[in-house]
Order: structure tokens, then C-alpha cells, then sequence
């Protein structure tokens, strides 16, 4: 018997298996090394000792177990977490069987496995399995043949195959046919080559529509080095390619015309640099600006302002070569790029034909559209190198060619950045004049016919520039109206003159008036309030008619309703208008009985060449008894000679100005004229 228990002690003891014997009372009679290494247990703190000495904490399951062993039965556990001395948690399976003596139970054999590394495989497989399932992104297995042996219901989602219609299928049944040979052999040498792909790839659902996904190709090998698996992983991006499509199309393109836009003609510009420097050839620059666009587009509406500039761009386009390019920078300017030129005698041929098809008659709904262009050209190298040096030279030109009338090109010479310079210098010098007093009020007499009394001046600007000398308004006056300075200097004209009108109403002639030319630019400006000069004339005690505000025939035409807004402002506080500059414009007769004209200046061409019988007489004649009808009063400009006034004056004209009378003075020198009484009638 002893010989036994020591066999059986000696085989549980070096069994491979984590094992524990027991006697009836539960005391430990052996246990395995494997048990002891498993579980960190010392043999000489269990041989003897009971079992629930040792875990007095085991649950009441396992008491139930032991009686049940005890009784003869034989108890399993699937699997359940154990806590290890040390903290550890595993999993473990047991058998708790009862082991016989003389057909007695004579104890209880406990085998016990920890499948600790077994559980959380299977939980990974689990999770796998999942994540296979449920995951929102494609999978397909294919085998070492690469015919696909399972799919995710994604993949069935995006492609429209079911399952069973792609198993045992090569997957170059999704092939769209986008992709040439080039691209499948990069694809498989790479696969081949590292076991891995990632990349894009156009193609097609079972109902034929092309959809674009993002992939990932992996491959898994055997112990010998053999493919076993090919795992591709793709999500559909054709929505966000179709987004990012629109997102750069929105970024580069106009969207009224689809033409390149700014940011993509620079782009473009410095490209064809390059390649212009490579390949020795040069390239054109144009800058185009439509020539009255403004006037269309306040008359007619900005919806017929865009239907022609888009036939613009289809006009620019149908003069230019594919690989030309013509790009809208914003408003109505354009750019045309033209590259490899073989033949720079092109470039003239090509500007001479924007011209023409630019100045055909555009049908804008109803209505027919006539409007031209100012062209600036640079060349490459022969101008710049640089990008930025080419864009100024072809804004200078194009700038030379508005000047010089409109409606032509102009190629840049160095002449124009003189001038440009100069131009520069003058509105940076222009910045301080005001302030340095610089800026002086000069006022030409204006005469009335009928009592010979001077009773109107017109104010008129001087710029008396320090190094300079006397600075014609014709040169920085269109400089003030590009660079908003025309606000500030029309506001402080505007208050001279009204303390100038008080102070001769006062001294000379109780209904004394000042004419002040008004700039179209400051009706458009937003931030000037004209309420503001009324001040003005509450401030000095004077009323409305004090003032004459002298606006452009062009102004009239924009009828915009701002323009209303403020002319409505005038006639309000009793502000009169004149047209200035009557005849040479677009002389629209509607517009003088629409806006209420108190006067019409006939501009000093028409004037100048009066005689008797002469052309220019008789529309003199014609614009007088027409402003009488209409119960206008007419002023003659530039009036120098006497036949010149004794003409005017039969005809009828109400008031003149000119040379004949006096040329224009600061307001001393005319305080001394007006002192003297000539032409006045003296106060009583």
C-alpha cells in the first residue's frame, strides 16, 4: 500500500499536466511541478495542509464540486478567471474526479489547464471577426491563386456583388477600365515585390458605376515563404474626391466664366516662365480691360453684365491657340498668356483680332451691348524675367493704352515705367499735399448776360507742388479718384468754398454761388454722407442755392440708386446741379428731366469754333433753346474772343465763363476784381 501511494505520489508529482491529490478530508497528498510553476506555489506549504485552509476564500461552486467528487461523480468547468497570488488574472478549464481505493473513494484528483493564451486568442478571433463584419471599410481575401475567398458586407455595400457572385473570382471583375497596363504592373511589382500596395484606384460596381476607392493590399506567407493570403482593405472616395474636385475647381477657376483665375494664372504664368526658359522660346503677356463695362452693367443689371463677360471669354478663347491661356483676374479684367512663340509677329495679329471681336455688338436679352478693349503686352525675356516684373509691365501698358483713348493694344516700353514711377511718386506726394498746404482754390468769374454781373465762380484746384512748381489737375486728379484720396479733397474744396460763398454774399452779391465739380468717383464711395456738406452750409447761415454741384453726363447714365439717393439730397436742400462738359458725352435728353438739371455747360469745343453759319454754332443754338424749353439755364465755357460772346449772347446763353472775362484768380485776387464793381451791380 505505502509502495502505491509513493507510485502514485511519484506520478502526479512529475506528470506533465498541472495535477493535485487530495484524501477524503481534502488535504493535499501531492501535486505536480507543472502545477506549482503554473500557479507559483511552494510543495512544502501544501503537502498536509487542506484545501480550504489554503484557499479560504474558494467559492461555495467548488465546495459542491468536492462533494460531489467525494461522492463518487466526476465535475468539469468549461473555463472560469483565476487571480493569481501575484495579482495576474488568467483563465483556467478544471476536471476534479475522485480517485478509488479497495472500490472506496479514497480522495480527489484535481487536473487544471490555463488557457490563458488560448482565451485571448479566441477573443481576438472574436474581435476579428467583428470588426470584419461590422467595419464601415471594404475587405476582400484572396488565396496564393488570388481568387477571393471571402468578403465583408462592406465590400458587397460598396461594389453591389453579393457575396456568393465574386467567391472563387479573380477581383479584375471590379476592373473600370481607367487604369492602362502601366499602372497594374507598378501596382504588382510592388505587391511582388514588399507583400504591399497602397493607392488609388478607380472602379466599378456591378451595375457599371465607376466609383474611386482608397486601397491597401497586404500579403501573408507561409513558413516556407509562400504567398497564403492577400488581404485588401479600400473605402469608398468618391464623394470626397468629387469634393476636392469641386473644392480645387472653386479654388482655381472663375465661376462665371470657368476661366483660370488669379491664383491659378499666376501659377500657370510661372510654369510657362520656366518652360520658356528651357526651351528658348519666347512668351506674350496680355492684360485686357473691357472699356465701358461699368456703364453696361449699371444700366442694364449685373445679370447682363455676366452674361457678357462670359461671351468674353468665349471670345478671347476662339482667338488663341489650345495651348494659349486666358484667365479672369475679377471684374472685367482678363489675361491671356501666349507660349512658344515661333513668330513674335503673332502677338500683334492676335491683339488686332481681340479687338475686333471684342467690339461686335453683344445680345444681352433684349437689349444690343457695345463695348471695347484696352490691351497691355510685355514680352518674355525681352521685357522681364520675373513673374512680378512681367505682370507690371503688361498693367503699365494696358494702363498707356486707356490713356491714349481706348479701344488698342499697347506693347510696354521703358517709357511707361518712367511714367509709372512718376505716377507713383505723385500720388505718394499727393498724400501730403493737403495737409502741407500745398492744395489751393483759384475761381473763374462766371458772367451774367443779361445785367454783365459776375454773380457765379466756378472753384477750380491747384496744386502748387514744392520742387514742381504747378501741377496740372489733369495729371493727379485722375491719380486722387484711383486712389480714394478724391474724398478727402472734395470734402475740404467743399467746405473752402462754402465759407468763401458766405463771405462774398456778405461782401458783394446777396445770391453769390460757388460751382463745385463733383467727382462720378465720390458718388460710388460708400463712406462719403453728402448730408455732410449741407452742414456745411447750416454751419455758414447760408442756404442751399449758394452751391452749385457740377456733375458728368456719365454720372447720369449709372442712375444707380445711389446716385438718385444723392442727388435727391441736393434738391432737398435746395443744392442746384449742373451738367458739365453738355454735348461731348452721351447726352441722353431723358436724363435731364429724370435728375431735375438747373444748368448745362456747353463744353469750350463747341465754343471755340462758333462763327456765323458754322456747325458748332448751331448746335450751340440748338443746346440753348432746348435748355430753355426744358427751363434750363445754359453757361458757355471758354469763352475768349468777343464774337464769341456776342454770338452766344443772340443765341441767348444765359452765363459764360472764359478767358474774355478773366482767367481763374485765388480768391484774393477775384475779392479785388469783385471790390472794384466790374461788371457789378453795387449793393444798396
Amino acid at each position: 500500500m505505502q509502495e502505491k501511494e509513493q507510485l502514485l505520489t511519484l506520478f502526479v508529482d512529475n506528470a506533465p499536466a498541472a495535477i493535485a491529490m487530495f484524501d477524503r478530508e481534502m488535504r493535499y497528498l501531492a501535486v505536480s511541478r507543472r502545477l506549482l510553476e503554473e500557479f507559483h506555489l511552494a510543495k512544502e506549504e501544501l503537502i498536509g495542509r487542506s484545501f480550504y485552509e489554503a484557499f479560504p476564500d474558494m467559492p461555495e461552486y467548488w465546495k459542491e464540486a468536492h462533494r460531489r467528487v467525494l461522492a463518487g461523480e466526476t465535475v468539469r468547468c468549461k473555463e472560469e478567471k483565476y487571480i493569481q497570488p501575484n495579482g495576474k488574472v488568467e483563465w483556467i478549464q478544471w476536471e476534479k474526479r475522485p480517485w478509488f481505493f479497495r472500490g472506496e473513494v479514497g480522495g480527489m484528483l484535481i487536473f487544471i489547464e490555463i488557457i490563458t493564451e488560448r482565451k485571448e486568442a479566441e477573443e481576438g478571433m472574436r474581435l476579428a471577426e467583428m470588426v470584419y463584419q461590422g467595419s464601415s471599410e471594404a475587405m476582400m481575401v484572396t488565396d496564393e491563386n488570388n481568387n477571393i475567398i471571402s468578403v465583408n458586407p462592406a465590400f458587397e455595400q460598396i461594389t453591389g456583388y453579393k457575396a456568393e457572385e465574386v467567391i472563387g473570382k479573380d477581383p479584375h471583375i471590379l476592373k473600370s477600365g481607367k487604369h492602362g497596363p502601366d499602372f497594374y504592373q507598378a501596382m504588382w511589382k510592388s505587391i511582388n515585390e514588399a507583400g504591399k500596395w497602397e493607392g488609388e484606384v478607380w472602379n466599378r460596381t456591378k451595375d457599371g458605376m465607376e466609383f474611386s476607392i482608397l486601397t491597401k493590399i497586404n500579403t501573408s506567407f507561409t513558413a516556407d515563404g509562400r504567398v497564403f493570403r492577400r488581404v485588401a482593405l479600400f473605402s469608398d472616395i468618391t464623394e470626397k474626391k468629387k469634393s476636392d474636385e469641386l473644392i480645387w475647381q472653386q479654388a482655381n477657376f472663375d465661376t462665371l466664366t470657368g476661366l483660370p483665375n488669379r491664383r491659378l494664372f499666376r501659377d500657370r504664368l510661372n510654369h510657362e516662365i520656366r518652360n520658356a526658359r528651357r526651351t528658348r522660346l519666347p512668351l506674350a503677356l496680355m492684360f485686357l480691360d473691357l472699356d465701358g463695362f461699368k456703364d453696361i452693367n449699371d444700366t442694364l443689371g449685373h445679370d447682363m453684365g455676366d452674361l457678357l463677360l462670359k461671351e468674353t471669354a468665349e471670345r478671347l478663347k476662339s482667338c488663341l491657340r489650345e495651348i494659349d491661356i486666358v484667365a479672369r483676374l475679377g471684374g472685367d479684367e482678363f489675361t491671356i498668356i501666349l507660349s512658344e512663340l515661333h513668330d513674335i509677329g503673332r502677338v500683334d495679329r492676335i491683339a488686332r483680332h481681340i479687338l475686333q471681336q471684342i467690339s461686335r455688338p453683344f445680345k444681352l436679352g433684349e437689349e444690343m451691348a457695345h463695348i471695347s478693349a484696352s490691351i497691355g503686352i510685355t514680352l518674355y525675356p525681352q521685357d522681364a524675367l520675373e513673374m512680378e516684373n512681367l505682370l507690371k509691365n503688361a498693367d503699365q501698358a494696358m494702363y498707356s493704352a486707356k490713356q491714349e483713348g481706348k479701344n488698342r493694344y499697347n506693347f510696354y516700353t521703358r517709357d511707361m515705367q518712367e511714367l509709372a514711377m512718376y505716377r507713383m511718386r505723385l500720388i505718394n506726394d499727393l498724400r501730403d499735399a493737403l495737409g502741407e498746404g500745398q492744395i489751393e482754390i483759384v475761381y473763374q468769374p462766371i458772367v451774367e448776360m443779361k445785367t454783365g454781373c459776375i454773380s457765379k465762380a466756378e472753384a477750380l484746384i491747384r496744386w502748387q507742388h514744392p520742387t514742381r512748381g504747378l501741377i496740372n489737375p489733369n495729371d493727379f486728379i485722375s491719380a486722387a479718384e484711383e486712389t480714394g484720396l478724391i474724398t478727402s479733397l472734395g470734402d475740404w474744396i467743399m467746405q473752402e468754398a462754402v465759407n468763401q460763398a458766405a463771405k462774398w454774399r456778405v461782401q458783394y452779391h446777396l445770391q453769390f454761388q460757388i460751382s463745385v465739380n463733383v467727382s462720378p468717383v465720390q458718388f460710388r464711395n460708400d463712406n462719403i454722407n453728402f448730408t455732410t456738406w449741407s452742414n456745411y452750409l447750416e454751419k455758414a447761415g447760408l442756404s442751399g442755392d449758394a452751391i452749385v454741384i457740377e456733375i458728368t453726363e456719365g454720372l447720369l447714365l449709372e442712375a444707380s440708386d445711389k446716385i438718385k439717393e444723392q442727388l435727391l439730397i441736393f434738391r432737398d436742400k435746395g443744392i442746384e446741379v449742373a451738367l458739365d462738359d453738355f454735348g461731348t458725352g452721351y447726352s441722353a435728353l431723358s436724363y435731364l428731366q429724370k435728375f431735375d438739371i438747373d444748368y448745362l455747360k456747353i463744353d469750350q469745343v463747341f465754343v471755340r469754333n462758333v462763327a456765323p453759319g458754322s456747325t458748332d454754332m448751331a448746335l450751340c443754338e440748338a443746346i440753348i433753346e432746348m435748355a430753355h424749353k426744358l427751363n434750363i439755364k445754359v453757361i458757355a465755357e471758354g469763352v475768349e474772343t468777343e464774337e464769341q460772346r456776342s454770338l452766344l449772347a443772340g443765341a441767348g446763353c444765359d452765363f459764360m465763363q472764359g478767358y474774355l472775362f478773366s482767367k481763374p484768380l485765388p480768391a484774393d485776387r477775384l475779392d479785388d476784381l469783385l471790390s472794384k464793381g466790374v461788371g457789378l451791380t453795387p449793393l444798396q
